[in-house]
């Protein structure tokens, strides 16, 4: 069928014999005809249609086929250039009429663009993994991209990098995971990871936020399946131990650990180091080293309103 009936130009163009007779569009002619009369009343129609006829079972259904995917950005040249073959001799690229074939970007990626989407792939996977959202996904893939464009990190694997910029992104986001917790998800060592990440620090003069014990105490705990009064114990008794300047020179994830230990050890829900540090991702020695230089001062790290199931003279030594 050549014509179909126009909606969106009648209000504009009309048949002056006949004001109120709905238009026919002609696409093939790209002519707009009045259908009492036949008189031509508008001409160089536009077909803003598909360009081919569709055989979709879904009649009412627009046909989207020309439609892809959304323009990438994070891509050269937004993964929507289209590359002409003009070679010569047995390696071009042609036609059976001998005409140049055209190939899009995505059925023929360049390496560099072909790096950036494994890395792409590999950080979403690594969010499904944390159940992390799209924006943080977004944040991590924009940083990768900015480290391999500056090529400030040649030799370093891909891999790495990316499990990097997903560390970052966590820290930048406020969402900080520990960098066990991204080695779980990726394929590269915990040492590798960090080693990546402060050479990206540097090269690129990213800033992330400092982390603190409580940046992570509602998950483990959560993870733990410990209660509410514990949580909030367990904080108090982290953020009073770094006040107090109890446990210089341990990281926040370590005392984060040793409060949760010491909070349960008093409650009706005691956890073992070992529990714990499986769910923390830290050495059970070194969350007991952390809890031994908290113990003395135990009375001043709990909160007054705390119920104690086990007393403090009771809690154990290491």
């Amino acid at each position: 069928k050549m014509a179909s009936t126009s909606r969106h130009l009648a209000a504009q163009v009309f048949c002056r014999e006949h004001p109120d007779a709905e238009l026919v569009e002609d696409y093939h002619a790209g002519d707009m005809i009045c259908p009492v009369c036949g008189l031509v009343v508008g001409d160089r129609v536009i077909d803003v249609g598909s360009e081919w006829r569709t055989f979709s079972n879904e009649k009412d259904s627009k046909d989207n086929s020309r439609v892809g995917a959304a323009e990438n950005p994070l891509f050269e040249g937004g993964d929507m250039s289209t590359m002409i073959a003009m070679g010569t001799g047995n390696d071009s690229l042609r036609d059976e009429f001998g005409k140049p074939m055209y190939k899009n970007r995505r059925t023929q990626m360049s390496s560099s663009d072909r790096a950036l989407h494994t890395a792409y792939r590999d950080i979403g996977q690594m969010a499904d993994r944390l159940n992390l959202p799209k924006m943080l996904v977004d944040r991590a893939s924009t940083l990768f991209k900015q480290v391999h464009d500056s090529k400030l990190l040649k030799g370093r694997s891909n891999d790495a990098i990316s499990s990097a910029c997903m560390y970052i992104a966590c820290r930048q986001d406020g969402v900080p995971r520990t960098f066990k917790e991204i080695c779980a998800v990726s394929k590269i060592s915990k040492k590798e990871i960090g080693r990546v990440f402060k050479l990206i620090l540097k090269n690129l003069e990213t800033n992330v936020n400092l982390i603190t014990t409580g940046d992570f105490m509602s998950r483990f705990c959560s993870n733990l399946g410990l209660s509410p009064t514990i949580q909030k114990a367990a904080t108090h008794i982290a953020r009073k131990a770094v006040d107090m300047d109890l446990v210089p020179g341990r990281s926040p994830i370590s005392v984060a650990a040793a409060a949760i230990y010491m909070a349960s050890q008093a409650s009706d829900d005691k956890k073992t180091a070992k529990e714990i540090g499986d769910i923390a991702g830290v050495a059970e020695v070194t969350i007991r080293q952390s809890y031994k230089s908290m113990l003395p001062r135990a009375s001043d790290l709990f909160p007054s309103d705390y119920k104690f199931i086990t007393s403090i003279d009771n809690l154990p030594s290491n």
